[in-house]
């Protein structure tokens, strides 16, 4: 394993840790208004705050010493090295295609949507 990949995947990991420790507490403090026994556990700074740290911390333990999902990410960012990226020039190129595409079509499904109410409502209406 190259050392700049170790340093991504150590910094992916810690990432991902917090990630766990943000929505475990989220998660917690939306239970505790619907559960007594998670507004307990919200109520008790050590435990409010302890738990999602402590459970961000044994995914990260977990992910950092598991050889298996070492070497998968390991190979995940030896692939992505070798992506091409377009330039900024493409990308704006690009970008301006998406934008007239979208417009295009927008107007085309709003076009046979206007012609479908108007179908619509004149059956309705006449009751051809």
């Amino acid at each position: 394993m190259i050392e700049d990949n170790k340093k991504i995947i150590t910094v992916s990991f810690v990432l991902l840790g917090a990630l766990l420790v943000l929505t475990v507490h989220l998660l917690l403090g939306l239970l505790a208004g619907n559960f007594g026994w998670a507004s307990r556990i919200e109520s008790n700074d050590l435990l409010s705050t302890g738990i999602p740290v402590g459970l961000g911390f044994i995914v990260f333990m977990a992910l950092q010493f598991n050889r298996v999902t070492v070497d998968f990410t390991d190979g995940v960012v030896n692939e992505l090295k070798k992506v091409v990226w377009p330039s900024r020039k493409d990308t704006g190129l690009m970008t301006v295609v998406v934008v007239i595409t979208l417009i295009i079509s927008g107007i085309v499904v709003g076009l046979y949507d206007a012609v479908w109410a108007y179908v619509i409502n004149f059956i309705v209406k006449y009751g051809v």
